[in-house]
């Protein structure tokens, strides 16, 4: 949104709370074209924590009516269209990492859209607990390195021959399984 659609949106509407909406349907969105872009692959550590620091403060988001959504006086408003306006700032830098494929970048910037929409969120639910990135990270990155560890616990970064290594005995491995397949089956 530029300035001027969030000047539209103040003026089309008297009810303060629809930034509430306005910026979890911004970060659904931004969310999911993230997800599209790393399905193919497989995500960094970053990347997992990106996404879900999003889906951490997306979780149990509430209806603007809901009781513990609390009404906001003029100086919690005026900070509410600042984090709307760096949120909105950050979309043109997230387009065009989309249109480039610059995931590690798309993460990002995700993360920045993120904060700008957990700030929006602890101004009209202040008693809703929020985690910050850095324990997101922090719990990513356990989770990243034991899944390394079980991949092979001997050796985290395992050279091309380590590699080809694998793939052989992996193979001379199934061979063998066939053959004693085949004879039990005979029997």
């Amino acid at each position: 949104m530029t300035e001027a659609v969030v000047k539209h949106v103040r003026e089309a509407s008297e009810d303060p709370k629809i930034w509430l909406r306005v910026a979890s349907e911004r970060l659904s969105l931004t969310r999911y074209v993230f997800l599209v872009q790393i399905e193919d692959g497989i995500a960094t550590a970053a990347q997992r924590a990106s996404l879900e620091y999003a889906d951490a403060v997306l979780i149990g988001w509430p209806e603007q009516d809901a009781e513990d959504v609390v009404n906001v006086d003029d100086r919690q408003l005026a900070k509410i269209h600042e984090q709307i306006a760096h949120m909105e700032g950050y979309i043109p830098r997230f387009q065009e990492m989309e249109r480039t494929g610059n995931v590690d970048s798309l993460a990002d910037t995700l993360i920045r859209i993120t904060e700008c929409v957990a700030e929006v969120r602890r101004i009209y639910q202040p008693d809703f607990p929020l985690p910050t990135f850095a324990e997101i990270r922090r719990v990513v990155q356990e989770e990243w390195d034991a899944d390394m560890d079980r991949i092979d616990p001997s050796n985290s970064d395992p050279t091309v021959d380590d590699i080809e290594r694998m793939k052989v005995e992996t193979d001379h491995r199934h061979q063998h399984d066939g053959q004693g397949e085949g004879k039990a089956s005979e029997a």
